[in-house]
Formats: structure tokens, sequence, C-alpha cells
């Protein structure tokens, strides 16, 4: 059987990698059969990661947001090929921090670049995949970063592209959740960790369900 296909979204301090570390746990508590695949984007093998490098390092100006698109996408396709699809055939599940929907956004609705385009890079980097689940981690920009500050993120070009910038992600991001609700769970992670993360459990429970892995309780 097909595994699933879990992403995570949200704009700089969301929460993402604190929330993705509490669902490997209740997953591993719950669900002990199944394996787990935890990885990111841009990265997941030796050459996205080394792509990673050139895209999360240097002056906020560096690449124009066609060129992010560009090297995102080919890091995709390496990790959709050698990490993602491997893992879903051998019936894992796959939680990934960022994915198209981060492209769609960054490069996309605040970059410029024309969406149909995007799709088109989607359909070749991807070839037909798309994540089972999206969660889209929420809250206010400006509190967000004041988080990646404080805890001093090496990688910084895109967190100091400033404020502006990082509003209208997350607007971007939630005119793409309203766009595609049937995917995309948008979260208030605003309110304490444990609050975001029942609800993150809760949305992973309905799909469970939906996917007969478990019983409705």
């Amino acid at each position: 059987m097909r595994g699933l296909f879990i992403t995570f979204e949200g704009g700089e301090g969301s929460g993402k990698t604190t929330q993705i570390q509490q669902l490997k746990n209740w997953i591993e508590s719950n669900l002990n059969t199944v394996n787990l695949c935890l990885t990111r984007e841009p990265g997941g093998t030796i050459e996205a990661e080394s792509i990673r490098e050139l895209l999360l390092n240097g002056a906020a100006s560096k690449w124009q947001p066609a060129t992010e698109a560009m090297m995102m996408s080919a890091s995709r396709h390496e990790h959709v090929i050698h990490v993602i699809k491997p893992a879903l055939s051998r019936g894992d599940i796959v939680i990934c921090d960022r994915f198209t929907d981060s492209t769609h956004v960054y490069q996309g609705y605040v970059g410029g670049v024309d969406n149909a385009l995007l799709d088109g890079l989607d359909e070749l980097s991807c070839q037909g995949l798309v994540p089972d689940l999206t969660l889209l981690l929420d809250m206010d920009s400006n509190a967000g970063l004041a988080r990646t500050i404080q805890r001093g993120d090496a990688e910084s070009r895109f967190e100091s592209k400033g404020t502006a910038f990082h509003q209208k992600v997350r607007q971007g991001f939630v005119e793409r959740a309203e766009k595609y609700p049937d995917r995309i769970a948008k979260i208030d992670a605003a309110r304490p960790a444990d609050a975001v993360t029942k609800d993150v459990i809760a949305a992973v429970r309905a799909l469970l369900v939906a996917k007969g892995m478990i019983a409705a309780s």
C-alpha cells in the first residue's frame, strides 16, 4: 500500500520544526508498524542540500525569483525521485518541511513568477506527486521573524528580505489555503505549542481514518 505524504508550510518562525517533531512522536506512539521518513526542502539529498546552501545564504537580492524557482524545482526533482517516491512505495509516512506551496508563495505570489510557469515546473519536478495533507502554520509574520532572530538561525537570506516581504508571504499562504481547502489545513500557530500540536494531530488523525489506517474513535 502506498504511504502518506504530509507537508508542513508557513512563514519564518511559525514552529514547523517543533510541530514536525511532535507529530513524529505521536505517530511512533500510535502507529508503531509504520515507518516514518522525515525530510525537508530545499534539501533531502546530498545534491539537493548543496542547492539549499546556495539558496538560503548570502544577500537577499542574490537571486532573481525565477532563478530561485528553477533551483528549488531542480532540488525538488532529486528529492522526489530519490527520497519521497521510494519511501511512499515502501508504505512509509513521509513528513516534509516545505514543498511546492512554498515555491508558489515565495517565488510566485511574492516574487511575481507566473503561476502557470510554476505549475509546469511542478509537473516536471514532481511527476504528479501532490501531498495528501498540508499543515499550514499561520501566525503574524513579525512575531515569526522575531522568533527566528531570537534563536539566531544561520540560514538567514529569506529572513533578511524585510517585514513587507514576509507579510505578503503570510497572505500568499492564506490565499493558497483558501484555494485548496481539501488539502491544506490552516492552523493558528500563534498559540502555545501544545494547542497547535492538538490541531496538527487532529488533522492527521482524520487523514489516517479516511485512508483506513486507523479506526475512527
